[in-house]
């Protein structure tokens, strides 16, 4: 179990890597008024499965870790909310507007991250940690 749970600390650097190029890529789509290209939709799609997969050795973890005690669970609560804002981005895959669609997904991934160093600060005491 302490591998998982070295996997899962560490990948939340991924997470928040990827979170970054998306939110520096969206801006420049979003101020720019440049058209969606197949390139966001892959960075999104990289986001929130890098997202997914965290949320799901998290659950693991949880489960069979042993003990619910409550920061534990507040952590698991808020990184499913942090998944499920990511997945919100869906609800603007089709829209034909671009200026929209970077708007609206770089406000969800906005919102998970914040999720994300929140859920991290209160199970940890802050996002990095030092050895």
């Amino acid at each position: 179990m302490s591998l998982l749970q070295t996997i899962h600390g560490e990948l939340r650097w991924l997470v928040a890597l990827v979170a970054v190029a998306v939110i520096i890529k969206f801006l420049i789509g979003w101020l720019g008024k440049r058209q969606y290209a197949p390139i966001d939709r892959t960075l999104l799609m990289a986001y929130t499965i890098l997202l997914d997969i965290n949320v799901l050795l998290g659950l693991i973890i949880l489960l069979f870790g042993g003990g619910f005690n409550g920061p534990r669970l507040e952590h698991a609560t808020t990184m499913l909310l942090a998944a499920i804002s990511g997945h919100m981005t869906t609800i603007w895959r089709k829209s034909s507007d671009s200026t929209t669609k970077y708007r609206n997904q770089l406000l969800l991934v906005l919102l998970s991250l914040v999720l994300v160093f929140f859920g991290v600060w209160r199970l940890r005491g802050s996002f990095i940690s030092w050895p």
